[in-house]
């Protein structure tokens, strides 16, 4: 797999809600309660920043820290909401730069970001951008917000053997919730749907696993 492989796919029209929901709970609250069409709700941002290691490409996740206001203790793409005045690619950047050190000089944007994910239990817009970073980027995690960094493969997010289904019950709800299983975690929610949009991109475009 090549970087000009991921512009290429980038540069192809998005594959939305359809792709994200294959990764979703189920039933989604608006299955259970009625929800608009379009709901209102904050914005933020989120970054898949690639890097190549060894020849591979390879992405960051992190694990929340306890002490954070929302997703406890989950694995995410690094993000957060967006500040007044800023925009939404200037939101994950200086998130990534807040939460995991990196200088958003050295990132470079890859195309138009995925389709906006919104999120009813916390009532964000989610808008994910994906960067690149030529190197390997020194880190340095934000210790109130980021337990852990995890550097994954993004052959591993390719892989269908990494996606797992189980039942639980969530709000009070029996849901089935599908999960990536990465580095002994199951990476679930909207970081599995975001995640979930970019591999179809890939896929559209021919990019698998064995490549």
């Amino acid at each position: 797999m090549t970087l000009k492989e991921i512009r290429r796919a980038l540069a192809a029209a998005r594959v939305g809600r359809s792709a994200q929901e294959r990764m979703s709970p189920r039933p989604r609250p608006g299955d259970i309660f009625p929800m608009p069409d379009n709901p209102a709700g904050r914005q933020a941002a989120v970054l898949i920043l690639l890097y190549e290691r060894e020849g591979e490409l390879y992405f960051f996740l992190t694990r929340r820290t306890e002490t954070v206001g929302t997703h406890k203790g989950q694995i995410s793409l690094p993000g957060g909401s967006k500040d007044a005045n800023e925009s939404l690619q200037a939101t994950a950047l200086r998130e990534a730069q807040e939460e995991l050190g990196i200088d958003p000089a050295h990132i470079e944007i890859l195309g138009a970001p995925l389709t906006p994910l919104f999120i009813p239990v916390s009532g964000f817009w989610v808008t994910a951008f994906v960067g690149y970073y030529s190197g390997e980027p020194t880190l340095s995690a934000a210790a109130a917000e980021v337990y852990e960094i995890l550097a994954t493969r993004l052959a591993d997010v390719l892989d269908e053997n990494a996606i797992a289904e189980e039942e639980w019950e969530l709000r009070g709800y029996k849901v089935h919730v599908p999960f990536f299983r990465l580095h002994g975690y199951k990476v679930w929610g909207a970081t599995a749907m975001i995640l979930a949009e970019f591999i179809s991109l890939l896929r559209v475009q021919g990019v698998d696993e064995n490549v």
